[in-house]
């Protein structure tokens, strides 16, 4: 597909008059006490950044911001995340103020009220005009990178015509000390991310007070040094504000604009100082800032000429919006474009799955499932364009590269692969972008330990509802020597704690294919695929008729000494293990039923009685997995045990770690038989 080198983005600024610095503060001001009010009448809540930051975003959303409330899932619209989350006022009231019809002034009167549109923090999906949620500082730097990285990957694939916008962000001073600024920055700096553009609200506050305090960075030098392009202004000079975004606007990477503000501006007693942060400030103080700012409206009114004002800038970008409706109805990449932003899979798609897995259930290959899962991604990958894949430094072990699958990188952003480096927790926050954009399903790898570093940003892939796709491998001590550092033993459970993920840990090829058809159809969460490092044997050889993993457990090999008196349930690896003990205890000639349990949560929506026949009745019920047993007494029944972990593992080969574990057939069978004999 030709990818036209055009810009567009010229039409909507041309009609932006000078600014009108009376008009311009007043606007403002609208914004400071809208947030004030809101704050007052929750009794609680951040007003002091909304406060400080009117100025800088009544410049960007009333000179900038390519958007259009009438439309506010336009695919090209500019993307505005507020990463200082608890801020959050700043956003609804911008919402209001340009018309989104999801922002009546109504939700701003019920700020932090159940039910509300207008969370503690912006929650996607609450209303139109969230581009993300955030709060959990940092995230949301991390997520623009995301969004930045499918812009630009979009434009290649089907030109600027229809692909064009930039990504602005508002961040403070605790998300720019969270670690994962690190890892965002330095991702953007290396990819060249010339549409990413952060205004920094430099006011020098933090919680405990100002903050030197606790940091003494120079942030634009922090910032050139990543590759990014740093300007400063002061952030109450609207002038200033718009000649340094006008600047960042024609750099060739990404731009990082210092923005010194005082946190609470106009508050008579309390402005600049760390009270105006995460407190009402008390009526008092809210009559004192009315008469020094000179606004005489009642709270939560917007006088007439302010409310018109606001009203035009948030009209300001529908001519922009219909040019671009007019060359998406002549695109030849039309059909192609709305296919990706749709997020169904490809026609092709179950064809391509069920060649795959009729193949390899004719082949039996005796494969680690991080190798089947490399072997389904050359099957899916050619059949599903938008799959973007990455790993955090571990390509050649985590397996996820496929042979379609180009670089992504600053000379090639219509590649596929991303090396993130070992950023994980970058990684994972910038997939929750890409998937947030539109038009790219993104995937990335690391080892299962290392969930931990991904942890918060995989919270927020399961609080949005996001499809985004986790390749954990060497998911147990089946990883063996590298010890128990890497060894993940608690992770399997904490991960299944959590709501909206769906762990899958599948147990040979056909069945590593089947979860990672699962995660793809799964359009409203994030799954973790759990894979070994360790090669497995083929269990299921028959030709394919269905997704048996999407039942999330089954009856693998049904008893052959007459009735099932014990079922063996198991996940991944251990599903081998699980066989040998049927073995074992058939040579006893005791009936014993093996469970595939590739996925607790799929398992967990299916019927009781369905739930019941697979798990026996009142049968003995055997647990196996090589993690922590915390947790499987939801399947065991009153006549249950786990053949598990109980400490952290060790370093030796996969095989003595297993014996010495005590995670073997014959501690299966015995705890069975003893279970029996009780």
């Amino acid at each position: 597909m030709g990818a036209s080198s055009v810009s567009n983005r010229s039409a909507p600024e041309a009609a932006i008059p000078a600014i009108d610095h009376a008009l311009h503060s007043r606007m403002a001001n609208a914004i400071r006490f809208l947030a004030a009010d809101a704050v007052e009448a929750a009794k609680s809540g951040h007003p002091g950044m909304p406060m400080g930051m009117a100025d800088a975003a009544t410049v960007l959303f009333t000179r900038f911001l390519k958007f259009d409330p009438a439309d506010p899932a336009w695919p090209d619209r500019d993307r505005f995340v507020l990463s200082a989350g608890h801020g959050s006022m700043l956003l609804y009231s911008l919402l209001h103020l340009t018309g989104y019809a999801d922002f009546p002034i109504e939700q701003l009167k019920n700020f932090r009220q159940l039910g509300a549109r207008t969370a503690g923090h912006p929650e996607f999906g609450h209303g139109a005009g969230i581009e993300t949620t955030t709060g959990p500082l940092g995230q949301g730097i991390a997520n623009a990178v995301g969004m930045a990285i499918a812009e630009r990957h979009m434009a290649a694939r089907f030109g600027a015509d229809l692909v064009d916008h930039y990504t602005y962000v508002i961040a403070g001073d605790g998300c720019l000390m969270e670690g994962i600024s690190h890892e965002a920055a330095s991702l953007a700096g290396h990819l060249g991310l010339s549409r990413l553009i952060v205004l920094f609200d430099d006011n020098h506050i933090c919680i405990d007070g100002p903050t030197e305090l606790t940091v003494v960075d120079d942030q634009r030098k922090r910032f050139e040094a990543y590759g990014w392009d740093t300007f400063a202004a002061d952030g109450h000079d609207p002038d200033a504000v718009a000649a340094a975004i006008a600047a960042a606007q024609k750099t060739d990477k990404p731009s990082l604009i210092a923005l010194r503000t005082t946190i609470g501006y106009g508050a008579p007693k309390k402005a600049g100082s760390a009270s105006t942060h995460g407190s009402p400030l008390g009526a008092d103080e809210i009559k004192g800032a009315r008469e020094k700012l000179g606004w005489t409206a009642a709270p939560f009114e917007i006088p007439g000429d302010v409310a018109a004002a606001w009203k035009a800038a948030g009209a300001r970008g529908a001519p922009a919006r219909k040019a671009w409706a007019e060359r998406h109805a002549k695109s030849a990449n039309r059909a192609a474009f709305d296919a990706a932003l749709s997020g169904n899979l490809p026609a092709g798609f179950g064809a391509a799955l069920s060649d795959y897995i009729n193949k390899i259930a004719v082949e039996k290959p005796n494969w680690a499932t991080r190798k089947s899962s490399q072997e389904a991604l050359e099957a899916l990958t050619p059949a599903v364009p938008e799959m973007i894949g990455g790993s955090a430094d571990l390509t050649g072990s985590n397996n996820t590269k496929s042979k379609v699958q180009s670089v992504l990188d600053r000379a090639n952003y219509g590649g596929r692969y991303i090396h993130y480096g070992v950023r994980e927790h970058g990684m994972a926050a910038a997939m929750n972008g890409m998937a947030l954009h539109g038009g790219i399903i993104p995937y990335g790898g690391t080892f299962l330990v290392f969930t931990d570093y991904c942890r918060p940003s995989i919270r927020l892939s399961a609080l949005m509802g996001l499809r985004v796709i986790y390749v954990m491998t060497h998911d147990s001590i089946g990883l063996g020597e590298d010890g128990p550092t890497h060894q993940p033993v608690e992770h399997l459970m904490s991960l299944r704690a959590m709501p909206n993920v769906a762990v899958f840990r599948p147990a040979d090829a056909v069945e590593t294919a089947e979860c990672w058809a699962l995660a793809l159809e799964r359009k409203d969460g994030p799954s973790v695929l759990a894979l070994t490092r360790q090669n497995l044997p083929a269990l299921r050889t028959e030709a394919w008729k269905a997704n048996r993993s999407a039942e999330g457990a089954y009856v693998l090999a049904e008893s052959e000494k007459g009735a099932r008196k014990v079922t063996l349930l198991a996940t991944g690896s251990e599903v081998e293990i699980a066989m040998k003990a049927r073995d074992l205890l058939a040579a006893d000639g005791i009936g014993a039923a093996v469970v595939s349990m590739p996925s607790w949560e799929l398992f967990d929506k299916q019927t009781p009685a369905a739930r019941e026949k697979v798990l026996g009745g009142n049968c003995v019920r055997i647990a196996i997995e090589a993690g922590i047993a915390f947790g499987w007494e939801r399947w065991l029944g009153a006549r249950g045990a786990a053949v598990a972990m109980t400490t952290f593992g060790a370093s030796a080969p996969a095989e003595d770690l297993y014996k010495h574990f005590g995670i073997t057939a014959e501690a299966a069978a015995k705890k069975a038989k003893d279970l029996l004999a009780g």
